[in-house]
């Protein structure tokens, strides 16, 4: 168990390693014998869900008490967020909106809402098997996203492009 803090001046929250798909994956090793996740890959996706805690996106299953204490009506709930769990939003979308929405949802599911690989497929309608594939490919781009893809790299090669390109469609041509 270790501690995450949610807010500044709030009540820290647990978070249990043990539970998280994440910490499974970086535990277990492929028949190469290297770990299914690299330590760059773990670490940026543990980073997403810790923006995600901290922006208090996570569905409640039961009444939100600490906006409830505030003395102001529903409709302005929105205003007692804290600056900082307004930065982890922000910070949340920028990164989801670095991979893309094809890769964003696996993050979503299984780094913020710790859904399993299988579940995560079954979710998302992937194909049986290729979730870890998947969530791999949007790892490394989020770790492209914080700056961690050095770690990432393998062989110093990354692609035939200058840094920063990225190919476009032709789109409506025939």
């Amino acid at each position: 168990m270790r501690e995450i803090e949610t807010r500044p001046a709030a009540a820290t929250q647990l978070f249990n390693d043990n539970e998280s798909p994440l910490t499974w994956l970086r535990a277990r090793r492929g028949k190469d014998g290297k770990p299914l996740i690299s330590e760059a890959q773990y670490l940026a996706g543990e980073r997403l869900r810790g923006d995600f805690e901290r922006a208090m996106l996570a569905r409640r299953t039961t009444l939100n008490w600490e906006l409830a204490g505030a003395g102001s009506s529903a409709g302005g709930a929105g205003a007692e967020l804290s600056d900082g769990a307004i930065a982890a939003r922000q910070r949340y979308h920028a990164a989801l909106d670095s991979v893309g929405p094809e890769l964003a949802s696996i993050l979503a599911q299984v780094c913020c809402l710790s859904a399993g690989v299988e579940q995560a497929e079954r979710v998302l309608e992937l194909p049986a098997r290729s979730g870890r594939v998947v969530l791999g490919l949007a790892l490394t781009a989020l770790a492209r996203h914080y700056g961690l893809a050095e770690a990432v790299r393998r062989d110093g090669i990354t692609g035939w492009g200058l840094d920063g390109y990225r190919p476009g469609l032709n789109r409506g041509r025939a």
